[in-house]
Order: C-alpha cells, then structure tokens, then sequence
C-alpha cells in the first residue's frame, strides 16, 4: 500500500488528541454524506416527474406530425398520404381537424380549440390515465360525444351528471355575409360532454370531438389541419421524418415530438440544471469543511510530520498524505450518500410514502426513475470539488511545516 494512503487511512481512523478535530471530520462526512443523498434523491425525482410529464403529453403529442407550411389546412387525400397510413410500422394515422370556436354551457361562454379527430386517435395511447372525471368515449352507439380540457370545465362549470345540458358549439359560416341577425352568420351544434381531462395548460382549453363532427361544425368535408403519426417501438423516427420531408416536398412540415414542444423540453432541462447547480453550491459548502477539519488534524499531527521529516519525508508526502485524508473522507460520504439516497428512491417507488398532496393529480405519491448517468454525475461532482479542497488543505499543511520545526 503506498506510504501516504496507509498513514493517511490510520489518521482518519486513529483517535486524535483534540476531540473537536473528531466532530468537524465526522460533521465533514455527514455533510457530503447528506448533499450527495440529496442529490440522487431530487435527480431522481425529477427523472419521474419527467417521464410521467413526457408520458401524459405524449397521449396528445404524436410522434411525427405533419402539418400545411402555408394555410390552415389541405386535403389528405393524395396516393402519398393514403400509401402513408398503410405503413406496417405506422400505429396511428389520425386526420385532425381543429379551430377556435365559441362554447356555450348553461349560460356561460368560453373561447376553446375544437380538435376533431379520426376513429385512430384512441390506438396505442393511454388516454385513460389524463382522465379526471367520466371516460374518454368520442363514440357511442352512434352518437358523438366530446371529451373536454380541465380549463374548459372549469371556466364553464360543465357537470357530467347533468345530461339534460349539451355543449353548445358555434363557429363562423364560412360563406357570412351581412345580416340582420348576427347569429345567422354562425354554425351551431350540440354535443354531450362524456369526460374531463387534465394534463397542462396548453391542452386544457381543447375539446376532442369525433372528426365528422367537427367536419360538420367548420363546413370541411374533406380537408384537415394536420396528419399524427404514431409507429411501432423501435422505429427509426428519424429516418422516417426525413423520408416524409423528402417526399412530400416544402409545402409541409414534419415535426417530432421534441419539435412540437421545445418549451416544454427548454423548460425541463432548465429546471433539472437549475436544482442540480443549487444543491452543488450546497455541496461545496460541506466539503469545504474538510479545510478546517485538516487543519485541525496538521496541528494535532505536528510531532508525527516532525519525526516524519527528520526520517526523510519530502514536503511532497506530507502534503499526500493529507489530501488522501480529505479525498477518504469525501469519499466515504459520498458512497454512503449514494447508497442512502438509492435506498430512500427504491421505498419511494415501491411504497410511495411521500404523497403528491392533490386529490386530483394525476399521481398519487413522487415518482422516481433512475439513471446511471445521474449516479455518475454525482460521483463525478463530488470528486472534483474533493480535489479541490483537499488540494487547498494539503498545500496549507505543507506551509505549515516550517512553523512546526520551530515550535519543535
């Protein structure tokens, strides 16, 4: 074992002469110790919070979706698009399409997003799971139903038991002109509300509809707003959207799921940024202890460094020997931070005693997903701000040195 690592072990361990230099190096680990848990336990946190976020905006995010460059909508019926949604890898071809209208609910107006869809919207998506109340049922026994966003429920007071009540739709007539009744110049249509979903903002004001509703509703017999693609796993979603851009030309553009939500992405990596540099600065402050606690240790030491340098010892192997001191010590509050923090993740995601705290959230306790790469992120952190301060405390041990031979 190299010189420097066995004394530096048998300081660590060894009984001191001042009984404060054992309680700053035990407050030194406990406090990398608890900023290295506390690390893995958010990271991990937020890992969930984001598969689960990423998960629900899937549900209403296709994977690939294609949408006019110029216009509001076009006509899907071409040999491309037809010869598109018989792809054996495609799960879901969904024709959408959507517009602004004016909802009216027992007296109550609310300007929503009417987003017609076709019947392939329900294949391969978990739907149920943004549900808040009622089912998402676009169809039964041949009738339309509409599935509402939480917003819209809320701002109009919509009450599934109240079956007496439609939703009342009223969209512009394409062809308006002047008239002596402005409600002539719109369309009109009622439809009964079957569920109340909930997911974000950006989708809450959106009411699904069946697309020959919708159809009916905007006078659009045949164009759409946009084609939602879903494929088989294991798809290869990048050549495929370059194969569509090739083939469709500039009238269109393709966009994937990360294309279609880039706040929404922007926003989580800058918040996971953003925690992880937080608790880094509190890190740093618990580490850089281990000056204090090495400095006690250099002056409770000062014999053994003096018989150690009348033996032949360098400044270089003094100043090794309590480097490694502060690396073992960061290290042994790292691992069982690690350790204890993994620990604490595994009952979390098999228990779920730590609660979300909202009857009506999609998740009853804080998820937790792990990542390899966030274990590594941790050690790797924790290891430079070691070097870092060890460096710092061994090169004022060695200045030292010279005071110790004189007080000798």
């Amino acid at each position: 074992m190299n010189t420097s690592i066995y004394i530096a072990k048998r300081y660590l361990f060894s009984k001191k002469q001042t009984h404060a230099i054992n309680i700053i190096s035990g407050i030194s680990i406990l406090g990398v110790l608890v900023g290295s848990a506390a690390l893995i336990i958010i990271l991990s946190v937020f890992n969930g919070l984001e598969s689960v976020i990423l998960s629900l905006y899937s549900n209403f995010t296709p994977e690939l979706k294609i949408e006019p460059r110029m216009g509001k909508t076009f006509d899907p019926n071409t040999p491309y698009f037809n010869a598109l949604g018989k792809d054996v890898r495609v799960v879901s071809y969904t024709q959408v399409l959507q517009e602004k209208a004016l909802i009216r609910y027992s007296g109550r107006s609310f300007i929503a997003t009417v987003k017609g869809v076709s019947d392939d919207f329900l294949k391969g998506r978990m739907l149920d799971s943004t549900i808040q109340f009622g089912s998402f049922t676009l169809k039964d026994k041949g009738e339309n139903f509409a599935v509402i966003g939480s917003t819209v429920q809320g701002s109009l007071g919509v009450s599934l038991k109240n079956q007496f009540t439609s939703l009342q739709v009223f969209s512009p007539r394409r062809n308006a002109g002047t008239s002596t009744d402005p409600m002539n110049d719109f369309v009109f249509r009622s439809i009964q509300p079957s569920g109340v979903f909930g997911i974000q903002q950006d989708f809450d004001d959106l009411i699904i509809t069946p697309i020959e509703f919708t159809r009916d509703l905007l006078d659009q017999p045949n164009q759409v707003s946009s084609l939602e693609l879903n494929y088989k796993t294991g798809t290869d979603l990048d050549e495929v959207q370059e194969s569509i851009e090739e083939r469709i030309g500039k009238s269109f553009t393709v966009r994937n799921r990360k294309e279609q939500n880039t706040e929404l992405y922007k926003t989580i990596n800058y918040e996971r940024w953003s925690i992880f540099m937080i608790l880094t600065f509190v890190l740093i402050i618990a580490i850089f202890n281990i000056i204090g606690s090495l400095t006690m240790l250099v002056i409770d030491k000062r014999k053994d460094i003096a018989i150690l340098t009348s033996l032949g010892a360098n400044k270089g192997l003094i100043q090794r020997i309590f480097f490694f001191e502060g690396m073992m010590i960061s290290f042994i509050g790292c691992v069982t931070g690690l350790a204890l923090g993994l620990i604490v993740c595994l009952i979390q995601k098999q228990f779920g005693f730590i609660k979300m705290g909202s009857a009506l959230s999609v998740l009853d306790a804080y998820p937790v997903a792990f990542k390899l790469s966030d274990i590594g992120l941790v050690f790797f952190t924790v290891t430079m701000i070691a070097v870092i301060a060890s460096g710092i405390s061994s090169s004022l041990s060695v200045k030292r040195l010279g005071e110790i031979k004189a007080d000798l």
